[in-house]
């Protein structure tokens, strides 16, 4: 009997299947239909059911990746208020203790995510939260370059799992027509980390001196004491699974599980993820298109959430007024992305709306590159780079993370797409060094060539996606998979069509 049900997968994975129909939203029927017991809610029972979604997953999941992002790149403040010279760092010394994060931070990405399906949420997430908090705090009271080493490192290890692991209970709760929205909103927090970390440096710095602590330390102190009593409260309001959530009725969680299984299949929840599995979603070519779309935008983006402030203190701001100017362009990238969330999602695309920040920040890049002496034109340079960066990239995320059917495939994709594109935030710490400063020309030109790489990646995805959805639609053979099969399958299913 497995082998026979091994041969129709293999046969689903070379072949595609019936006509493409339409849901009555409008949306692709991916095949899997209705399963016995769905439920079905009135227009005004949905709203409601969505509001109290919005309400419940959306702002705490958001406060704690706003705090993990502050607490991961608030060294970039910290710099500007002698840090490099407090701690008598030498030479590249700086850049690799940014670097050093990166190891655990992508090593543990995908172990990450199989403990989230063991542990609870939030009980997982919100004891990551507490410690690396408190690893923080301790950042604010190391000696010399090795403890700054040890922190930054033990402070990727027990961030890794926070990032995949917001988005991946998101896709579980929403259907890829309703996710891009809430996506950007929870994403757009590390723009606003960017932006509250600006302001919150700008005050704490004025601390310097007080009971013999300099400005940066004391900017790492009191930014770790608010993680830790953050995370005490999100231990008993971070959201769980739909099916384990209890602020939902049976009706309503046999709705939402419906509405995903009619999408992607039976998630397969109940089953462990395994070695197989693994193994098999990196037989599919779309997942190495996905980690280079996410890469190319991540040196960007960490190489302006790290450097942007020693950036603007070149153009001859004071420390506070820097921190200050490192505040608008976060603002401008938040408006910008819930903008392009919101029409995305109308328009039921992706592509054409990841292409038009993405060129926004070759073009941030290219002014960069041949503007020198005109601090005004600089600046808004700065403006196009983190607009074009920020907004991309929870599209690119979204785009490929929702396409991905199933819990073990979504799972694996979620934790490969960020711990193979966080390889750029390494490539980033190396970009901007003390000796090419203030014109930066590497680590612009650095810039521009990964957000290109990111640009054509995104084509040849969205190319492979519409080429398996046209190939779909022409097949004729029903294999007569079960539901057990589609669900092994994943978004391989013959049923199964991308969002483009």
């Amino acid at each position: 009997m497995e082998n026979h049900r091994g041969e129709k997968i293999i046969d689903a994975l070379k072949n595609t299947g019936p006509v493409t129909t339409y849901d009555e939203d409008g949306q692709i029927n991916n095949g899997f239909g209705k399963a016995h017991g769905d439920q079905i809610l009135s227009p005004a029972q949905e709203r409601n059911l969505k509001l109290r979604m919005d309400l419940r997953i959306l702002p705490f999941l958001s406060i704690l990746y706003l705090l993990a992002f502050l607490d991961r790149v608030n060294i970039g403040n910290a710099s500007v208020f002698n840090l490099p010279q407090d701690l008598k760092l030498k030479n590249v010394q700086f850049n690799t203790a940014l670097t050093i994060f990166f190891v655990p931070y992508i090593l543990f990405e995908i172990p990450s995510n199989i403990i989230l399906r063991r542990v609870k949420p939030n009980v997982w997430l919100a004891s990551c939260m507490f410690l690396f908090g408190l690893d923080t705090t301790m950042q604010g009271l190391v000696k010399n370059y090795g403890g700054l080493l040890t922190t930054r490192f033990f402070l990727g290890l027990l961030e890794t799992g926070i990032f995949p692991g917001c988005f991946y209970i998101i896709g579980m709760w929403y259907t890829r027509s309703e996710a891009q929205r809430r996506f950007t909103f929870f994403f757009g927090s590390t723009s606003l980390a960017g932006a509250f970390g600006g302001l919150l440096a700008s005050a704490i710095g004025k601390m310097s001196g007080l009971r013999g602590y300099s400005g940066w330390r004391w900017i790492f102190i009191l930014e770790g004491v608010l993680t830790c009593v953050v995370a005490f409260a999100l231990f008993f309001v971070l959201p769980t699974f739909p099916e384990e959530a209890k602020w939902i009725t049976e009706e309503e969680r046999a709705f939402i599980e419906a509405k995903q299984r009619r999408e992607q299949g039976d998630s397969a929840v109940h089953r462990p993820i395994v070695l197989k599995d693994i193994v098999r979603v990196f037989t599919d070519y779309k997942i190495i298109l996905g980690g280079f779309m996410y890469l190319g935008l991540i040196v960007a983006a960490y190489g302006y959430a790290y450097f942007s402030p020693t950036i603007i203190r070149s153009y001859g701001y004071s420390p506070i007024q820097t921190q200050l100017h490192s505040v608008p362009p976060y603002a401008a990238a938040f408006v910008l992305s819930m903008i392009i969330a919101y029409l995305s999602d109308k328009a039921r695309h992706r592509f054409l709306f990841a292409m038009f920040p993405t060129l926004l920040a070759i073009a941030g890049f290219a002014i960069l590159l041949t503007v020198h002496t005109r601090r005004n034109v600089q600046y808004a340079a700065l403006f196009l780079v983190a607009m074009g960066t920020f907004s991309a990239m929870p599209v690119i995320i979204c785009w490929f993370n929702m396409n991905l059917g199933g819990h073990h495939r979504r799972s694996v994709g979620v934790a490969w797409q960020i711990g193979f594109g966080n390889i750029g935030g390494i490539i980033a710490t190396y970009s901007f060094v003390a000796k090419d400063q203030p014109r930066y020309k590497k680590g612009y030109s650095i810039g521009i060539a990964f957000v290109c790489l990111s640009a054509v990646a995104s084509i040849l995805y969205f190319f492979a996606c519409r080429a398996q959805n046209n190939r779909r639609d022409r097949a004729t053979t029903d294999l007569g998979l079960s539901d057990y099969e589609k669900s092994e399958l994943g978004d391989m299913s013959p049923d199964y069509r991308y969002l483009l």
